[in-house]
């Protein structure tokens, strides 16, 4: 992985501090992982007028699961608050509707629409680029198992399982 300096060069990271007892602890790895990661989604998102946060709500509103706010502030690990004004934001756009829950009329179901499932095409090549560059160290296949072992710690299940 590469860190950038403030010119814009990229650098390989100083592997100095490498033999410190931290580049072991789990935690840290995931986060200097997700922090890099993150980083380049958002240069990639940026020229749909996306972030990681609102990005990923347009994935689940395009999945035809109907899933409701709540729902996806439990699944995305973030405040209720923060699901109402992501969508919010994605709503005056016209990228996604609010309506009603067929199960709870209370709760409120996110959906994309035509416009919002068609930015979502666009933006998920750019993120898929910006994923390769992320996990670039990794052969595909290597790539795939990280994914798969992460699906398994976070859920108990390998995909499709």
């Amino acid at each position: 992985m590469t860190t950038e300096t403030q010119g814009g060069q990229r650098t390989e990271p100083a592997h100095r501090l490498g033999a410190a007892s931290i580049s072991q602890d789990l935690g840290f790895l995931l986060a200097k992982l997700h922090a890099a990661g993150s980083v380049l989604n958002n240069r990639a998102l940026a020229a749909f007028d996306l972030k990681e946060r609102s990005y990923s709500i347009l994935i689940l509103a395009n999945t035809g699961l109907e899933p409701t706010q709540r729902e996806m502030a439990d699944f995305l690990s973030l405040d209720p608050s923060q699901i109402v004004a992501l969508v919010d934001e994605l709503e005056k756009r016209g990228l996604v509707v609010r309506a009603p829950g067929k199960q709870d009329r209370r709760a409120k179901t996110v959906t994309a629409t035509p416009r919002g499932e068609k930015l979502l095409q666009e933006a998920t090549e750019a993120a898929q680029r910006a994923e390769a560059e992320a996990l670039r160290g990794l052969a595909a296949d290597e790539s795939a198992q990280l994914k798969a072992l992460l699906q398994k710690a976070l859920w108990g299940t390998e995909p499709g399982e």
